[in-house]
């Protein structure tokens, strides 16, 4: 497509001569800019497919992808018989039986609120994201009714461990003659649990089943049941499928409908930081377009030699584009290789930026994770890299054309 001697040519006059310098000095700022556009883009990208990824991994590990509620009433009793029909569904992997309350936990002069969840014991075991991270403690023992598990966060949150004492207070108080009297038990720690996500380790804990129904109130009752599906996004459909299983008396809410404003506004943040950050790149595209006619201008009686020589104005226009066009591919190259690389260490260079500013970059207490995820999706990256070579190419066409359209005679006219 390009002969020997356009290549030659348009390579020389990206190497600029000392008068031509501040020409050179604009090409490599447009290759510098696409380079840090392209960049940016997949390392925003992939952490935001991080975040999604990882809030998803986490929320479905420790929550089922289907809730059943009784229709009429708080508490379902017939649960047992709920379950087993729920469990013939097609589709359906698992359903536990779980009670859900707020409570206010107090333990060495410090008081939180907290969710308390009942839950049987082996139901818990099969919650993997529970029962593979267990740091301290032992769920063997999570049985009886003074025993429960927290997060880490809680347990350092009150500074207690695995044997020590909790004391949780329930908002539902017992009526007496002297008026309502909050519900208050003490219970021991038996295993502390790290999913990695922050609202889930500091206020979320687990209680067995019957003690949960003892401390509520809820003999022979549970909240709802957590249903777990083998194909999460057609959570939809299952939970049609559920909700004609059980009939009028009971409603399913699925989990897309649970966390829909809290994943559309991701989704949201997403696609304006990608149209933002496709500014850099587009920005860089301008200083091509500015650098390209600068160098026109300037090679004005080079270029017009070489037609007088028997050059094209096709030659003279590929020239200049492949001039223009090996900065944008250059430079799309090394941020497609930056963002790569960046996007792949980007929690150990969040430790090593902490430790030498001293300040937490990624707080748990506000990105709901304990470390800094990203995934890079393949699809996405070649987007963006044919984009930022798209940008570059659509930039060289306009000063090419002007450089192909010079008159030779009035170029040497001029000199």
């Amino acid at each position: 497509m390009f002969s020997a001697f356009e290549r030659m040519v348009a390579m020389r006059y990206l190497r600029a001569r000392r008068q031509e310098g501040f020409i050179s000095v604009i090409a490599w700022f447009s290759l510098l800019g696409i380079a840090l556009g392209v960049a940016t883009l997949i390392i925003v990208m992939s952490v935001m497919n991080g975040f999604r990824a990882e809030l998803l991994t986490r929320i479905l590990g420790v929550n089922g992808h289907l809730n059943v509620y009784a229709a009429q009433t708080h508490d379902m009793t017939d649960y047992d018989a709920r379950a087993r029909k729920v469990a013939g569904v097609a589709g359906v992997l698992d359903v536990v039986p779980m009670i859900e309350g707020q409570v206010m936990v107090t333990a060495n002069e410090r008081a939180a609120g907290a969710l308390v969840r009942g839950i049987r014991q082996q139901d818990l075991k099969n919650r993997g994201i529970i029962s593979s991270n267990i740091l301290n403690g032992s769920l063997e023992q999570f049985a009886g009714t003074d025993t429960i598990a927290v997060g880490y966060r809680f347990a350092r949150n009150f500074g207690v461990g695995v044997g020590h004492k909790v004391t949780l207070i329930s908002p539902q108080g017992q009526t007496t003659v002297l008026g309502t009297v909050p519900r208050m038990k003490s219970y021991r720690i038996v295993a502390i649990f790290d999913v990695g996500m922050h609202e889930y380790d500091s206020s979320f804990v687990f209680m067995p089943l019957e003690a949960a129904q003892l401390y509520f109130k809820m003999p022979e009752a549970v909240s709802y049941l957590d249903v777990v599906i083998d194909r999460p996004d057609d959570a939809r459909q299952e939970a049609v499928k559920v909700s004609a299983e059980l009939g009028p008396d009971s409603r399913v809410i699925d989990w897309q409908r649970t966390n829909s404003s809290f994943f559309n506004a991701i989704q949201v943040e997403r696609n304006v930081m990608f149209l933002i950050l496709t500014l850099i790149i587009v920005v860089a595209a301008f200083n091509i377009i500015s650098g390209l006619i600068m160098l026109v201008k300037d090679k004005g009686r080079d270029i017009a030699i070489l037609r007088t020589m028997g050059a094209t104005r096709g030659m003279v226009m590929r020239i200049f584009f492949l001039s223009g066009a090996s900065v944008g591919v250059i430079g799309t190259f090394a941020g497609f290789v930056l963002g790569l690389a960046f996007a792949k260490n980007i929690e150990a260079i969040r430790q090593v930026l902490q430790g030498l500013t001293g300040t937490e970059l990624f707080s748990a207490e506000i990105y709901f994770l304990s470390q800094l995820p990203a995934v890079v999706d393949p699809q996405e990256v070649v987007l963006v890299v044919l984009m930022g070579i798209g940008l570059s190419l659509l930039a060289t066409l306009y000063p090419s054309w002007r450089a192909a359209r010079l008159d030779p005679v009035e170029a040497l006219r001029y000199e």
